[in-house]
């Protein structure tokens, strides 16, 4: 069970202490796309988002959204905010979260990733060993396929609060 635990729990995006992440070694920002960024149905970053992500650029970070979606939904992301994306990325598989590692020359030590599902975003970093954040998620709405996620996710998330692991609500770093 410990492997669906994240290693940071932030309500969102922007409570998240990006310093205390640069101090302690990490390069490079895997962010989920849909509902961790933006929800489902917008269309491109808004102003805050922009004004987040070039502030984390201007730290030091290497920005990467590392999405399950498609290219196309991922290139105006790209493109307004001006940051590489990993498309189709079958999280929570490992090839995709490798090559990023590979591509980019980092160290799993070097690499976080930040998401609003335990399935995908933290199961598969924490497979590899990178460092996990999950956020809440920023819209009510779901895709077909995260609907059922997110129904597994409860059971999950229960088991977890009956050992005391992770209680949804209880933000930590």
């Amino acid at each position: 069970m410990e492997v669906y635990v994240p290693d940071m729990y932030q309500k969102s995006i922007y409570t998240i202490d990006y310093q205390k992440l640069y101090n302690r070694g990490i390069k490079c920002l895997l962010f989920d796309l849909d509902n961790t960024i933006v929800p489902i149905k917008m269309k491109t970053p808004s102003k805050k988002i922009k004004n987040l992500f070039n502030d984390l650029k201007e730290k030091g970070f290497k920005i990467i959204i590392f999405s399950n979606s498609g290219k196309s939904r991922l290139k105006p992301f790209k493109d307004e905010l001006e940051v590489d994306c990993s498309a189709s990325s079958m999280k929570p598989f490992k090839k995709k979260f490798l090559k990023v590692l590979d591509e980019y020359g980092y160290q799993i030590n070097e690499v976080a990733i930040i998401g609003d599902q335990l399935l995908t975003d933290i199961f598969g970093g924490n497979k590899i060993g990178i460092t996990t954040i999950l956020v809440n998620p920023v819209g009510k709405k779901d895709l077909f396929f995260t609907k059922i996620n997110r129904c597994i996710e409860k059971s999950i998330m229960k088991k977890l609060r009956k050992k005391d692991l992770f209680v949804k609500g209880r933000y930590y770093e």
